[in-house]
């Protein structure tokens, strides 16, 4: 089969003939239809995650045709049309008999783990625990945008943020998983207030329902007090749930000295290598009895709720995706990542 492949960190990416995945007893190996370009895959690439063996085939966003099961799986068949979360949850250690399969003790992450879906097939353990039946109707490309950012957003929103109608949300950075951010907040009913750089995010925003969106640059000086200082004034007197959907320590710092008392600030964006731990000001926290969370992911279990409000038209994930790019065109997408985006929007790879 053909795949996108690197045999160093940062090094090339080409497009080539690799051997088919095997499939685990109790997983499958799916024909890709459809998989996103993340940044959480450029991360990867540049050497930012450990546990990645070389060579490596990214790609963790996806959605497929069943192409081969194990022998363990009873729940799917040759053929079945399915996505899946990008934790693969193992479905027996603590975490998983707890509910919480998007932090299971011994997960895996195609793509990262294991190699991924930048390729016409992958493979997937644990399919009964993991698999999502893609609803009628859903098209390969809509799904395989729910699978790391929306299906994020969407848990760090309804499970973390928790807004109520009319509360403000300070979504910080409008990419990807921050567009998926502001739909959602919107449809819960939430004031909006985006930020990001980029004019063209926050044109998006703006219409994806956000009531204000600001240029972190053009706040004071820049700086996460002045930014958070601006977010305070906009959202008169802070926001009531606050997400850093970039994933750099201005912004985390920036969303915690944005809220208002007893608010809700939401870490979504990857914090990596030297940015890991950034400092936090944890004497507002305390004074002001701030929560703070982590969203990594959504168990599959979760994606029920998530794809009834989609058929119920209170949720359009397809309106977020950019543009749709050949498995040749996929080294290139990948490493425009290495600077600013020139669009909002998730690209998608249909191989």
């Amino acid at each position: 089969m053909r795949a996108v492949v690197f045999e160093e960190f940062g090094g090339p990416l080409t497009v080539r003939e690799v051997p088919v995945p095997a499939c685990p007893a109790d997983g499958v190996v799916v024909r890709v239809a459809a998989t996103g370009v993340c940044r959480s895959d450029w991360h990867g690439w540049q050497g930012h995650d450990d546990g990645i063996t070389l060579p490596h085939v990214p790609g963790h966003e996806l959605a497929g045709t069943v192409a081969q099961v194990g022998p363990a799986v009873r729940d799917w068949r040759v053929g079945d049309v399915v996505t899946v979360p990008f934790v693969c949850a193992c479905g027996r250690c603590a975490a998983c008999l707890a509910g919480e399969g998007q932090v299971c003790e011994r997960q895996t992450q195609p793509g990262f783990t294991h190699a991924g879906s930048f390729a016409e097939q992958v493979a997937l353990d644990h399919a009964d625990v993991n698999l999502v039946r893609l609803p009628a109707g859903m098209t390969p490309v809509t799904a395989a945008a729910l699978g790391c950012r929306f299906a994020t957003a969407f848990r760090a929103v309804t499970v973390h943020a928790r807004p109520r109608a009319g509360q403000w949300v300070a979504v910080h950075g409008c990419g990807g998983v921050g567009l998926s951010a502001v739909m959602i907040a919107v449809a819960d009913g939430a004031r909006v207030l985006a930020l990001d750089v980029s004019p063209a995010a926050r044109a998006a925003a703006l219409g994806f329902g956000a009531e204000l969106a600001l240029d972190p640059l053009a706040c004071g000086s820049g700086s996460p007090d002045d930014v958070a200082a601006a977010v305070r004034d906009a959202t008169g007197g802070g926001a009531h749930a606050s997400l850093d959907a970039l994933g750099s320590p201005a912004a985390a710092v920036a969303s915690v000295l944005g809220l208002r008392r007893r608010g809700r600030h939401v870490q979504v964006g990857l914090l990596l290598g030297a940015a890991a731990t950034p400092p936090l000001p944890m004497d507002r926290v305390v004074g002001w009895e701030l929560e703070l969370y982590g969203s990594h992911g959504m168990a599959a279990r979760e994606y029920p709720a998530m794809l009834a409000r989609i058929a119920a038209g209170e949720l359009a994930p397809e309106n977020l995706v950019g543009r749709v790019i050949t498995l040749d065109d996929a080294p290139s997408a990948l490493a425009a990542m290495s600077e600013p985006p020139t669009s909002p929007g998730m690209t998608v790879i249909a191989p």
